[in-house]
């Protein structure tokens, strides 16, 4: 199966969708899927661009409306998860995963699919240690801390997703901390010459992604944030199981160069003289990473199993922001996949529907979060919740797991009308007469719509699960229903 990886996205839906078809008539190959790793903003409406943690002068109506409202439709099946610079009231709308557009996956704040027999799993937002250990408190309307830590990794969803069993492609948007000792560190320092303090530091990167990186040591980690291309190749252990001791390379403590906190900031940098930089960038072929083995009268080894990181920048012209990796699709129960054609298809995960089942009592909406269950706790409720789910679920999606079966896409917030597009300056669209007037100010409370979607409705109740997200308010108004 052919997948294309892409950084940061920004908004640019049209331009990287614009990419990907010259890329398949230059090569002559079709992409089967395509995997947006964070930042990619799904603007609605303006009230979604207000609650866009970024300065005004960035926040920015781009393409996903026009998906959105329908006046185009994704010519690729995509998946996405969440970053930094999100519309973070509409991905809290589908916390469990749903579809942003048709077409267009959300996988959840943590969510695993399997697609054609590959596991796709992922963990949407950045690591921020002040959050890490607290429930899901916030609310709206967001003030201007919850506009932050709503976006802020928990540790709920990382217990949910360490349960799991290999992945084949893991999507983060934050890198894994130290993951920059694993590949050419002095490149990347030269070519992000900011970031030496914060890896001569291992500030770098979020310590619970590595955690997950050496649990489950999936084939493939792809993530962006940084806004720069690096690899990187993680070894979990020899042939007879040890661990493999990694040497990582001490790196010179330069002038501190202070960074906010949530912003991968962008610095200019030279066009880099590499040759090898020079060879085909859209493409990565899996057998470039094989070493060849001297004939021998035995056996050949078996080689350690390794995990190849992959971060991509952002959108822009002649920047390195999307990659096609050819990734071999396993044998897999055709009978379990939504339908036995070749072409991708969304099914659900098994493993994460039990893990969903067996860790929703512990899912806290306060600021305090609830008492985990051990590790050997946790996985016999996961055993016994994977008997109901085998039970249970496939009589309910037509006898197979196909995500289409439950999870239907249906607008909830009213669009923009697809010519609309432009900036805010301190809240106020720019250069759009008829966009609502919304002034905001550092007191101002950020007024987007409550709104209850039908898709985590559809999750919950396939699950026989309450939904804590966004339930129905007993006083709530008429739901806004496309013309």
């Amino acid at each position: 199966m052919k997948i294309a990886i892409q950084g940061c996205c920004h908004g640019d839906l049209d331009a990287i969708y614009g990419h990907i078809d010259k890329l398949e008539k230059a090569n002559g190959y079709k992409v089967d899927l395509l995997l947006i790793c964070g930042d990619f903003q799904a603007m609605r409406n303006w009230l979604d661009l207000t609650v866009m943690s970024a300065p005004d002068k960035y926040k920015e109506i781009k393409d996903f409306h026009k998906y959105y409202s329908g006046a185009r439709k994704a010519p690729i099946p995509t998946i996405v998860i969440g970053g930094n610079h999100e519309a973070s009231n509409y991905l809290w709308e589908l916390y469990h995963g749903g579809w942003l557009a048709p077409n267009i996956y959300f996988l959840g704040h943590a969510g695993s699919l399997i697609v054609n027999g590959l596991r796709i799993s992922g963990s949407s937002g950045i690591y921020k240690d002040h959050d890490f250990n607290r429930g899901h408190y916030e609310k709206l309307p967001y003030d201007r801390s919850t506009l932050r830590s709503i976006y802020h990794t928990r540790e709920y969803c990382v217990r949910k997703l360490s349960l799991l069993p290999q992945p084949d492609i893991f999507m983060s948007h934050d890198w894994p901390q130290s993951i920059a000792h694993y590949g050419d560190l002095q490149k990347l320092v030269r070519h992000k010459g900011y970031l030496k303090t914060d890896i001569s530091n291992g500030r770098l990167g979020s310590p619970p992604l590595m955690g997950l990186l050496k649990t489950l040591k999936p084939k493939w980690w792809f993530a962006a944030h940084m806004h720069t291309r690096f690899e990187a190749t993680v070894p979990h252990g020899d042939i007879a199981g040890n661990t493999i001791e990694t040497t990582v390379p001490s790196v010179a403590n330069p002038d501190e160069i202070m960074i906010d906190d949530d912003e991968a900031i962008d610095q200019p940098t030279n066009k880099d003289s590499n040759p090898a930089s020079k060879a085909n960038p859209d493409e990565i072929n899996l057998s470039d990473e094989e070493l060849e083995v001297a004939t021998s009268l035995q056996p050949p080894p078996v080689a350690p199993s390794v995990t190849n990181f992959l971060a991509l920048d952002k959108c822009l012209p002649n920047r390195k922001f999307l990659e096609v990796v050819d990734i071999p699709t396993p044998e897999f129960d055709q009978s379990k996949s939504a339908s036995p054609s070749t072409k991708p298809t969304l099914s659900f995960d098994p493993l994460w529907l039990a893990i969903t089942r067996a860790f929703h009592p512990n899912l806290s909406l306060s600021y305090v979060q609830a008492t985990f269950p051990s590790e050997t706790h946790a996985r016999a409720l996961v055993e016994r919740e994977l008997l109901w789910v085998n039970e249970n679920v496939p009589s309910k999606l037509d006898g197979g797991w196909g995500v289409l079966e439950c999870q239907k896409f249906i607008q909830t917030a009213p669009p923009i009308t697809p010519t609309e597009s432009g900036k805010m300056r301190e809240g106020t669209p720019q250069r759009k007469p008829l966009a609502p007037l919304l002034v905001v100010t550092r007191l101002t409370l950020f007024t987007a719509p409550y709104y209850t979607n039908p898709q985590t409705e559809a999750l919950c109740k396939l699950l026989e699960i309450p939904n804590k997200i966004n339930p129905p308010p007993r006083d709530a108004p008429v739901r806004w229903q496309p013309a």
